[in-house]
C-alpha cells in the first residue's frame, strides 16, 4: 500500500510483537506498561500492513477478531488522535461516512429504548418500538455489501497488504446476523434476556468499531493510495446498488447499448447477434456467474431481479475474495474438486428475506474434457416448490 520503510517495519514489528503476547495469553498489560514511549508514535497505516501478516500466519478468524479489537483498544488515542484528510460529502467516501452518522444517530434512537426493554420486558409498546427501530437499522447493511462489491475489488488490485478487508467482511456478518437475531426475537416473543442482551451490545460495539476503523484507518488510506476516478466509479456503482440511507448527488449516464446488428456469433445450433446473447443471458429468470480456468471472474448477467449483488468492481477478482471468509474454504473445495475431475455440480438451499434460494455450481469444461472454469447459477425456487398437478399450454 505504501513504502514499507525501515521506520514503518519496526513499527509493525513492536505491533506484531504485543499481537502474538495477546493471542499467546490474552492480555497486553506487560507490553503496554514497557513500551508507554511507543504507542503513541504508531499511525493509522501501520495497522493495515499488522493485520496483513496476522492474516498470513494463518490463525483462526475468530481469534483474529477477538486480537484486533484487544489492539486497536490498547492504540485507540494515537489513531483517534492522528490528523485525516476528509473527503469531499459528495464523495464515495463522503457519502459513506454521512451515512454511517445516520447509522449512529439511529443506533442513539434505540439506546433509550433498549435500555427500558430491558426492565419492562412484557411491555408491548416497548416490543413494537424496537421492532420498529431494528428494522430501520437493518437496512443499513446495505453499506457493508457496497464495501465488499465495489470497494473491496479495488483495494485487492492496488494494496500488496490488502488481507485485513477480510476482518472487516467477517465484522460485516457478525452484525448482520446478530440485527436479524434481534429482530427474529423481538417478533416471536421469544426472549432468552441474556442472548438477547449480547447480541443488542455486540451490534452496538461493532457498529461503532467499524465506523472508527473505517474513518480512522481505512479511508484515510484510500484518500492515498486510490485515483479520484476510481472513487468516482465507485460511487456510481454505490448508487446503482443503492446506499442505506443518505444518496449522492449524481446525475447517472444512461446504460449504454452498443449497436452489434450484424455482427453474428455461430453458436452451432444457431446464429444470433452478440446483442441478442446478452438479452437472453439477461431474461433468465437467474443469477449467472462465471468464473474462469485461472479463478477469475469474467462475467455476471443482470436480470431485473438480482438475488446476490453483483457490479463490474468483481470482474478480474479472484473467487476467493469474494466470499466472507467463513466459507471460502467450501467455495475453493467445490472449484478444485471441479478442476480435478471429482465432481460437475454442487447444490446448496437457502431461506433469505422470505424467499427459498437453490444455488448450483456447474463445471465448465471443453470438448476434451479440460476444465475451463465454473458457472453459479441461483433461482428463486418458491413458486417452483409450491407447484402440484399440471398446468398445460392449452390452459394459459
Amino acid at each position: 500500500m505504501s513504502e514499507f520503510t525501515n521506520t514503518k517495519q519496526a513499527r509493525v514489528e513492536k505491533l506484531l510483537e504485543v499481537s502474538k503476547l495477546i493471542l499467546e495469553t490474552g492480555n497486553a498489560h506487560s507490553f503496554i506498561v514497557d513500551n508507554k514511549d511507543f504507542i503513541p508514535t504508531v499511525i493509522p497505516a501501520d495497522f493495515i500492513t499488522l493485520f496483513d501478516e496476522i492474516i498470513k500466519q494463518g490463525h483462526k478468524m475468530e481469534d483474529i477478531k477477538v486480537l484486533t479489537n484487544k489492539v486497536l483498544n490498547i492504540f485507540h488515542v494515537p489513531i483517534r488522535d492522528f490528523v485525516r484528510v476528509e473527503p469531499k460529502p459528495d464523495s464515495f467516501l463522503g457519502v459513506l461516512e454521512q451515512n454511517n452518522h445516520e447509522m449512529e444517530v439511529l443506533l442513539d434512537k434505540i439506546r433509550p429504548f433498549f435500555k427500558q426493554f430491558v426492565k419492562e420486558t412484557d411491555n408491548t409498546d416497548l416490543h413494537k418500538k424496537l421492532i420498529e427501530l431494528f428494522t430501520q437499522l437493518e437496512v443499513f447493511p446495505k453499506q457493508y455489501t457496497i464495501k465488499e462489491n465495489v470497494l473491496f475489488p479495488i483495494i485487492e488490485e492496488t494494496w500488496p497488504d490488502y488481507r485485513c478487508l477480510q476482518i472487516m467482511w467477517s465484522f460485516h456478518d457478525d452484525i448482520r446476523r446478530n440485527i436479524k437475531s434481534v429482530i427474529t426475537q423481538l417478533q416471536e416473543g421469544n426472549i432468552d434476556l441474556k442472548i438477547f442482551n449480547k447480541c443488542v451490545g455486540d451490534i452496538f460495539f461493532n457498529m461503532h468499531a467499524i465506523k472508527f476503523r473505517e474513518e480512522r484507518i481505512l479511508f484515510p488510506c484510500i484518500l492515498s493510495t486510490i485515483s479520484e476516478s476510481q472513487l468516482e466509479k465507485m460511487n456510481r456503482e454505490g448508487f446503482e446498488l443503492g446506499y442505506p440511507f443518505i444518496q449522492p448527488n449524481l446525475k447517472m449516464d444512461k446504460e449504454f447499448k452498443p449497436d452489434y446488428e450484424g455482427n453474428l456469433v455461430n453458436l452451432g445450433t444457431g446464429k444470433v447477434s452478440i446483442e441478442q446473447i446478452k438479452l437472453i443471458f439477461n431474461h433468465l429468470p437467474v443469477d449467472i456467474t462465471f468464473v474462469d480456468e485461472n479463478n477469475k471472474v469474467c462475467y455476471f448477467s443482470t436480470p431485473p431481479k438480482r438475488i446476490f449483488p453483483r457490479t463490474t468492481a468483481i470482474i478480474g477478482r479472484e473467487v476467493s475474495n469474494c466470499h466472507p471468509p467463513e466459507s471460502v474454504h467450501v467455495v475453493e473445495q467445490i472449484v478444485e474438486s471441479f478442476r480435478s475431475g471429482e465432481k460437475d455440480q454442487a447444490d446448496f438451499w437457502i431461506k433469505m428475506r422470505g424467499e427459498y434460494i437453490l444455488i448450483q455450481y456447474f463445471a465448465v469444461r471443453d470438448e476434451n474434457g479440460n476444465y475451463k472454469g465454473v458457472i453459479e447459477v441461483s433461482q428463486e425456487i418458491s413458486g417452483i416448490k409450491a407447484l402440484e398437478g399440471e398446468k398445460r399450454l392449452l390452459d394459459w
